[in-house]
């Protein structure tokens, strides 16, 4: 198994920026279709959790618009030609709260690369003018 080939990072990269675009512009058709159509996908939100394409469709349809957010590193690693795990460390711009955001990725057949399964969460009482030491 080839780890981090630059194909396969470029390829999951592209789906990372589509999925950027769709939450800045709160377009929820783009942000399905980056999701395994499939009742075993998963994503654990800041206030949800959801089992289930259904689910994930459902919540949304009820989100009018996301809080809008920078990236502050994105880091990408692939395990041969079939998967991928994303993960955003962004700051919202409204609060500057720092989030995480963790996705892994499978090429399906006939659906081409999908998030399988996505995790979301806030850091609790972290202060965005202080930097940890190394």
């Amino acid at each position: 198994m080839q780890i981090d080939d630059p194909a396969v990072i470029a390829e999951a990269r592209a789906v990372f920026d589509r999925y950027e675009t769709a939450i800045a512009e709160n377009d929820a058709a783009t942000l399905d279709a980056c999701f395994w159509e499939d009742a075993r996908t998963v994503r654990f939100g800041i206030t949800e959790i959801l089992y289930g394409i259904d689910a994930i469709r459902a919540f949304r349809a009820s989100v009018a618009r996301y809080a809008p957010r920078a990236i502050r590193r994105v880091h990408i690693t692939t395990f041969g030609r079939d998967t991928a795990c994303t993960h955003l460390e962004y700051q919202r711009t409204d609060s500057g709260l720092i989030g995480r955001e963790t996705k892994i990725m499978a090429r399906i057949p006939e659906q081409g690369w999908r998030v399988v399964s996505a995790h979301v969460s806030l850091l609790a009482g972290h202060d965005p003018g202080r930097q940890a030491k190394a």
